[in-house]
């Protein structure tokens, strides 16, 4: 279990000409006023470039998204499969990515 006292942070997992998802973690919102060990929350980000969107994964979502991550550590996949799975996340990007 992380601490309240953790800070924010941000990983590119991933950078292609058509994709990049960055992971990112942050303390809990309440974590400073709390006197229990708080989880660090986590989310995924990704952008699909050829669009200009991007989608913001977080709970179930996040937890889905590190399961098949942790899939891909086990079993290196092809630029192919990465790109097809992301495919499928970035359907639900509906959010215009203006500035990054």
């Amino acid at each position: 279990m992380l601490s309240h006292t953790e800070k924010a942070t941000m990983h590119m997992l991933y950078d292609s000409d058509s994709f990049a998802v960055v992971q990112m973690t942050a303390p809990p919102a309440d974590g400073a006023a709390s006197q229990q060990p708080q989880l660090l929350r986590q989310g995924f980000e990704i952008v699909d470039k050829r669009s200009g969107r991007e989608v913001y994964l977080d709970g179930s979502w996040a937890e889905h998204f590190q399961v098949r991550l942790n899939l891909w550590r086990e079993k290196a996949p092809t630029e192919e499969e990465i790109e097809t799975t992301l495919e499928g996340y970035a359907a639900l990007a509906h959010t215009p990515l203006l500035l990054h």
